[in-house]
């Protein structure tokens, strides 16, 4: 009998919270505007849900992001639900059973989880051309990851991986790509002649919004630094690809990774870490970390981490960067700061021009914002050199972030996915950071819901950025 649809999206943990909120809403948005092969939709859990129960949330979820036509409205009505446990490897057949065309099977589950999945579905024929679809954290370490990577590499090629990670989203990677290599007078400032320093920060109001499990057993260092901003690192310090196709973009940001350490070699002087007491964000009152929900007693997840680091190559040796990301903070900062050296020599006579030269590019949430904070001449006397911020809007993209992820699935693109070698070069690089704070060589301080951070932390990209072994 012939396939109903040409490739199928299994979604495992299809009852979770990944899935409801962020998966099929940017299933919906996709397929609003999807003109490419035609797409099936399997849910499965352990729950006892029922393909009525499992088609009401997708319709939910569907409205909840405003997708309509037909495409969409055919997939909420013949979408089906399988109950079962991916662990056994037995329950595998239904599952595929259950699946026309290709396979794209989407681990929206636990890593220690998916791990168990992979390890059942080694006894399982897969069908031809079947897609892996990895949620991060990929691994606990770096061990870890070689040996996920080991086991994977058993079930498919590496090409048919995607470790997919939502900030790389097509509009950021092209919005960086495009800002720096595109511009002739950005391409060739951006080294250690003419940059101060690079600032990638992830600030955000938002506190655990119930995640306190996860996140507690993660905190900002692995959460967010380990994996979102070393990926946008890798984007902003890649060497100039020769397409923007998958192959050359994940070579160059692999070099990148490979190339990168803590500062000095002292994780000690090259990071921070903080957590949240009680305050107010946004008029929302926010007990103190230890306080919340679900945290531990003896917890000392840090909700705050800055890590700098160095970029071991000809173009940016020197040149420190600084990764920061942060919870319940006074206002929400997501972007890459490169901060300019200061002129060779401002002629004698004007005044001001104390602040550097900025470009700031939007990510994440604020991807396709973009501006630079210059020096010119002031309105009153022309001897008064004055700071002028100009802006512009990229573009956002017309698609959801998830909705990118699940496109590149789709279509057999990498270019938004992990690669293996990548996912351990992350993990190798904050390890030293890691080992200091469970040694307690480095300090867990504290600031109030609400504030910037604790006094005397740096904000990056606002003051002018301290030089190499000054952090």
């Amino acid at each position: 009998m012939a396939s109903q649809f040409n490739q199928t999206l299994l979604i495992l943990g299809a009852s979770g919270d990944l899935s409801a909120r962020l998966l099929l809403p940017g299933l919906g948005a996709l397929l609003t505007s999807w003109d490419g092969e035609s797409i099936g939709l399997v849910g499965s859990d352990m729950k006892d849900w029922d393909d009525a129960r499992w088609r009401a949330q997708v319709t939910e979820s569907f409205a909840a992001a405003g997708a309509s036509g037909a495409k969409a409205d055919a997939i909420a009505e013949s979408t089906r639900y399988v109950q079962a446990d991916v662990t056994a490897d037995g329950d595998w057949k239904r599952l595929l059973d259950a699946c026309d065309g290709r396979v794209v099977i989407y681990f929206a589950l636990p890593p220690a989880i998916t791990e168990r999945a992979c390890q059942a579905l080694t006894a399982v024929e897969l069908p031809t051309g079947t897609r892996l679809v990895f949620e991060k954290p990929f691994g606990t370490d770096a061990a870890s990851a070689e040996a996920l990577n080991r086991l994977v590499a058993q079930l498919v090629p590496e090409e048919q991986v995607h470790r997919v990670d939502h900030f790389l989203g097509m509009s950021t990677v092209l919005n960086i790509a495009g800002v720096r290599f595109a511009n002739r007078m950005f391409e060739p400032l951006f080294s250690g002649d003419n940059v101060e320093s690079v600032d990638i920060v992830f600030d955000e109001t938002l506190g655990l919004e119930g995640r306190a499990g996860f996140y507690d057993r993660a905190g900002a260092l692995v959460d967010m630094i380990q994996s979102h901003l070393l990926q946008v690192m890798s984007l902003v310090a890649m060497e100039p690809p020769s397409t923007i196709e998958a192959v050359d973009v994940r070579d160059a940001r692999a070099a990148v990774l490979r190339a990168t350490r803590v500062w000095n070699d002292n994780p000690a002087a090259s990071s921070y870490r903080a957590r949240y007491t009680e305050g107010q964000v946004d008029g929302r009152q926010f007990p103190s970390y230890a306080d919340e929900a679900g945290i531990p007693a003896d917890s000392t997840t840090e909700t705050l981490a800055e890590v700098v680091l160095a970029i071991d190559t000809w173009r940016w040796a020197g040149v420190p960067f600084r990764l920061r990301s942060g919870k319940a903070l006074s206002h929400p900062r997501q972007e890459v700061v490169i901060t300019f050296k200061n002129p060779r020599h401002i002629p004698i006579g004007f005044t001001g021009a104390e602040q550097p030269d900025r470009l700031h590019i939007g990510i994440a949430l604020d991807a396709g914002k973009m501006s630079i904070d210059l020096n010119v001449n002031g309105p009153g006397d022309p001897k008064v050199i004055d700071p002028v911020t100009l802006g512009t809007d990229l573009g956002p993209g017309k698609l959801h972030e998830y909705g990118e992820v699940l496109k590149s699935t789709f279509d057999a693109d990498p270019i938004l996915s992990v690669r293996g070698d990548m996912a351990v070069d992350c993990w190798r690089i904050i390890e030293p950071v890691l080992s200091a704070w469970r040694n307690n060589d480095v300090p867990l301080q504290e600031y109030p819901a609400g504030s910037s951070g604790p006094d005397g932390w740096p904000l990056p990209g606002k003051a002018p950025a301290p030089g190499p072994g000054t952090t």
